[in-house]
């Protein structure tokens, strides 16, 4: 413990001139064309691998799906209904859980407490494996659920065989969202891409040979996923264990991980709620489908597969968004951390700078595909049409994500998750959908949303959150430090 006391003594701000809770760091000046350049390229080069990553790591259960899509009418459609339901009741969780580390550890990293980040994701593991326990149990009773909600019989019993052979995917999906974090905040990305894209790769021939080769059909799709994340999982371990660029920031397994993980589970808690408000708006669209006047089997089949190509084209695009997300909570993160409120300033601006750019070009190719897009899903004449319909909503949608994801990453960043569930709350279930339904609801929820964290943003100050950041740092260390 001699180390991190010594790691405490040292100011936690570079550049000071002194900080005593109050006072702040000296910044870096007045903003020129070169910073924003250097800002714009180190953004990018964050940005992109994490895209690619949040893009491969979705494939899993599209590439599932769409084996399962060749097993019949029926496979299809609980495929899909056990999917969406997966994504509401555990992925989500986790997903959301896990976003907690990039404000611990991202400010952790930026303030130079690198033992900080080994510590803080034993202890996400720690509670995400704990929290996986009763998410494994909802999936166990997937069709039950879904029954008593009033979705059909014969797709709910499919959909819950779907997820019942999925739940060892829970566990290691919750490691895969702590060691993606863990890497990302200390901008170590390409190792996060090239594991992501080998388990792809591997997903495809596994999924095959189980779903056609053994003969396990839909069972084989979920049995695949849980394979391809477990193969996911080692592979980073093993980079995080041997690897020379942790080093300082992985020194093994430590009993400080059980220190104060009550203040780690708070935040994780927000977090979670934070992102559950706004991906469960999405998936409703799915699991609604199912709640038809027509009771006939043939009705439900078609109305989930259309809504189902519609959300799944939905987050395709959103994963580009999530990227963009992740890479300014980085950014925002480190600076705060480093005590560079004007760092982090700049890093938004230009992040979302580029967002706008993004989603004025999605929402653009959006409508210009409107009337072929369906066609790659489908030969029957009424999906293309409904996914012609559907598209300039999506080309909407879409550019407004681009913008939040941006401005809740950068919230994640500041450790804003307790504003932020506020926010989602109120623009997705208060205002947007019980005024105008589903799509149009997401859309005006959408709108909302953004509108709020653009006024938070703007009435910001960056000098009080590095002090914050700078300040809760410090106490983390110093408590762990008391402790041993």
């Amino acid at each position: 413990m001699a180390e991190v006391s010594s790691s405490v003594k040292t100011p936690l701000i570079p550049d000071h001139r002194e900080f005593d809770g109050e006072t702040i760091p000296s910044q870096r000046g007045i903003w020129r064309g070169g910073d924003v350049i250097e800002e714009a390229k180190l953004q990018l080069w964050l940005a992109g691998p994490l895209i690619a990553v949040s893009l491969l790591q979705y494939s899993l259960q599209v590439t599932s799906v769409m084996f399962v899509g060749h097993l019949g009418e029926l496979a299809l459609s609980s495929a899909s209904m056990a999917s969406s339901f997966a994504s509401v009741t555990g992925f989500s969780v986790l997903l959301g859980m896990g976003s907690a580390l990039e404000t611990l550890c991202g400010q952790a990293y930026g303030a130079k407490q690198y033992h900080m980040l080994g510590v803080h994701m034993q202890r996400a593991m720690l509670t995400l494996l704990a929290v996986s326990i009763p998410l494994a149990v909802i999936w166990f009773y997937t069709s039950t659920i879904l029954m008593a909600l009033g979705q059909d019989h014969e797709i709910s019993a499919e959909a819950g065989t779907f997820n019942r052979w999925m739940i060892p995917s829970l566990f290691a999906y919750s490691l895969l969202q702590c060691l993606n974090r863990f890497l990302q905040t200390q901008n170590n990305v390409f190792p996060m891409m090239i594991s992501s894209g080998v388990t792809a790769l591997l997903h495809i021939v596994v999924c095959w040979a189980l779903c056609f080769k053994f003969g396990l059909g839909n069972k084989g799709a979920a049995l695949a996923i849980c394979i391809s994340n477990w193969v996911n999982v080692v592979l980073l371990a093993c980079y995080v264990q041997f690897s020379s660029a942790c080093k300082n920031t992985w020194t093994g397994f430590s009993e400080e991980a059980l220190n104060d993980i009550v203040s780690f589970v708070k935040l994780a808690i927000s977090s979670a709620i934070m992102i559950c408000f706004e991906y469960w708006s999405f998936e409703m669209v799915v699991l609604l489908s199912g709640l038809l006047p027509n009771p006939k089997l043939e009705t439900s089949v078609l109305s989930i597969r259309q809504r189902y190509h519609i959300l799944n084209t939905c987050w395709m695009v959103y994963m580009i968004s999530v990227g963009l997300g992740s890479a300014i909570s980085t950014r925002v993160s480190n600076e705060l951390g480093a005590g560079q409120p004007q760092g982090a300033q700049l890093a938004l601006r230009v992040m979302t700078a580029m967002a706008l750019l993004e989603g004025a070009g999605i929402a653009t190719a959006t409508v210009l595909v409107r009337f072929v897009w369906g066609k790659l899903y489908s030969n029957e004449n009424e999906v293309i049409v409904y996914v012609a319909r559907m598209m300039p909503l999506l080309a909407v949608s879409d550019f407004l994500d681009g913008f939040q994801c941006v401005l809740s990453g950068a919230a994640r960043g500041c450790g804003w998750q307790n504003l932020c569930v506020v926010i989602n709350l109120g623009a997705y279930y208060v205002v947007g959908i019980p005024a105008a339904g589903l799509w149009m609801g997401i859309i005006c929820g959408l709108l909302v949303q953004v509108t709020a964290l653009v006024a938070v943003n703007l009435c910001t100050d960056w000098h009080e959150e590095a002090t914050k950041a700078a300040n809760s740092v410090q106490s983390t260390v110093l408590a762990i430090d008391k402790a041993t």
